[in-house]
């Protein structure tokens, strides 16, 4: 008899504890907003983020991988299936519905420089493969101006931009004019200690709309994203990005993203930074995790 009470008592308390677990799941759905990645419509998007490409092996590292890694990286992703999209791409699919292609993903080349155009353009017209391009202001004008050129450090001109955007396979994005830069206190486009909020957000709208106002003048397209150099954020930053029209960020985050309806999905998308000294499959299968 005492064992048949002992048994109904803890049945009865396992039905409770059950019990409770059911209805706090209920509740934290009902005030918690369901995961992107579940929901029917949702897309998962991969952005890689590359810098300069060079010939020469003692100059390839973190920031640098050879014009044959950049092609083998595109060969390997359209073997598996994957279809190169630019933010216009992910901006109407967010904003309309467009349709995004089956399996979608980014490429983007930050800070601009020549031997983006010297190697990454040339392999891109090969494949037919896209490519977002986020140049410094300053160093445009600079050698657009000076005509220097040089793979390995000067940065590519109006010209060479120019031709890239004719193409249709390239993006300009603002990754400022002349604040990719880690002095005086502030890395890259952050608020620097003791600045008050107002002060900050003056020099931050005067820098990005200067490049705006260039790239309109010398391209005759307006940048819809912000990248932000370094990756390096201040939460004071956002609200003049969005005053000033830019409809995404791209952060440097290692992290897919997930895209749905919400336009609150384009800030901060998350990238991968791609490196020389690893193969395409195993980078794209261990570091990205790339089904």
């Amino acid at each position: 008899m005492y064992l048949i009470v002992r048994a109904r008592k803890w049945l009865a308390g396992g039905l409770a504890v059950l019990l409770l677990a059911v209805v706090g799941s209920i509740f934290l759905h009902a005030v918690l907003p369901v995961d992107a990645a579940v929901t029917e419509d949702s897309v998962k998007l991969p952005i890689i983020m590359y810098h300069g490409i060079l010939k020469e092996e003692k100059r390839q590292g973190k920031f640098v991988i050879s014009p044959k890694q950049f092609e083998d990286d595109l060969l390997y992703l359209q073997e598996q299936g994957y279809h190169t999209v630019v933010m216009r791409d992910v901006i109407d699919y967010v904003m309309n519905g467009t349709p995004l292609p089956e399996k979608p993903i980014m490429l983007t080349f930050d800070d601009g420089y020549f031997n983006d155009y010297v190697y990454a353009y040339p392999l891109l017209e090969k494949y037919s493969s896209k490519m977002v391009f986020s140049p410094i202001g300053r160093y445009v004008d600079q050698y657009s101006e000076s005509q220097e050129r040089n793979a390995n450090y000067t940065h590519a001109t109006w010209d060479d931009i120019n031709e890239m955007i004719a193409s249709g396979l390239v993006e300009v994005q603002n990754h400022t004019y002349n604040m990719h830069a880690n002095s005086g206190g502030r890395k890259g486009c952050m608020k620097k200690k003791g600045e008050s909020v107002e002060e900050y957000q003056k020099i931050l709208r005067e820098d990005v709309g200067k490049m705006q106002t260039r790239m309109e003048e010398m391209t005759g397209t307006v940048p819809n994203t912000f990248t932000y150099p370094f990756g390096a954020i201040s939460k004071e930053a956002l609200p003049v990005l969005k005053e000033m029209g830019f409809q995404a960020t791209l952060i440097c985050e290692s992290r897919i993203n997930t895209l749905t309806d919400d336009p609150d999905c384009l800030y901060g998308l998350g990238r991968y930074l791609r490196p020389s000294g690893i193969d395409s499959k195993t980078y794209f299968t261990k570091t990205v995790k790339l089904p």
